[in-house]
């Protein structure tokens, strides 16, 4: 998770240029798609792209997840050990490990 220096200059970084207002949730949402489009497209025709713009593009992925949480008010260290417990318990490890077909729980 982003460690409090990152969330702390990310927030400063978009409270000094006032643009807090148009970080609703929605565009927020809109802007993660698309920058995850960008990354995705640099593995479009290639296995090996340039790890700069790799990099380039996974960090704002990143920081609008970041920002979004924000907005949210929710911490990101809860929500994803919440989603990960749900997930532990929805593909157990003796029906899952080192298969690529999901099993689904027992009813």
């Amino acid at each position: 998770m982003p460690s409090p220096s990152t969330t702390s200059a990310l927030r400063a970084f978009v409270a000094t240029r006032d643009w807090d207002h148009f970080h609703t949730p929605e565009n927020l949402a809109k802007s993660i798609s698309i920058e995850a489009a960008e990354l995705l497209e640099l593995y479009q025709w290639t296995d090996n792209p340039d790890q700069q713009q790799v990099e380039d593009e996974l960090a704002d992925v990143v920081s609008y997840c970041i920002h979004l949480a924000n907005r949210l008010g929710v911490d990101l260290d809860e929500i994803v050990m919440n989603k990960l417990a749900k997930t532990e318990r929805k593909y157990p490890v003796e029906q899952n490990q080192g298969v690529i077909n999901k099993h689904e729980p027992q009813a």
